[in-house]
């Protein structure tokens, strides 16, 4: 089960980790409004003063968010850029050096890019 879930993440990393920042960001946002606008969200939206009382604690959860999302996706974008360089290659030594690296950052991007080292292994004779 846990197998699926990973593979499931794995394929939607990029997605996921856009999203959490973008959640991240509102989430921020609200938490950051509700400390210091205080008057005007209570006077303009009508909400009342105890929900205003958790933006300390909206403002954190935010801050996780965004941060988890901005980590992800700096992470996964480093280890796409360095295996699509890799495998841009056309020299059969210049790829052996880095192959075990290359397939060790693979098993961590989607499906798409094990295809493609695949078929670079397969074109340079690679086993």
């Amino acid at each position: 089960m846990s197998g699926k879930i990973t593979g499931f993440l794995r394929e939607y990393v990029y997605i996921f980790s856009i999203i959490f920042t973008i959640l991240g960001c509102i989430v921020l946002f609200i938490g950051i409004a509700g400390m210091w606008l205080k008057n005007i969200l209570i006077d303009m939206l009508g909400l009342s003063e105890e929900a205003l009382d958790w933006s300390l604690y909206i403002l954190i959860i935010g801050f996780i968010v965004f941060v988890i999302g901005v980590y992800y996706l700096y992470s996964f974008l480093t280890t796409r850029k360095f295996v699509v360089e890799e495998l841009e290659t056309n020299k059969r030594s210049e790829f052996l050096k880095k192959h075990v690296e290359v397939e060790q950052k693979v098993k961590h991007l989607p499906s798409k890019y094990k295809k493609m080292l695949t078929e670079k292994e397969e074109e340079l004779q690679i086993k």
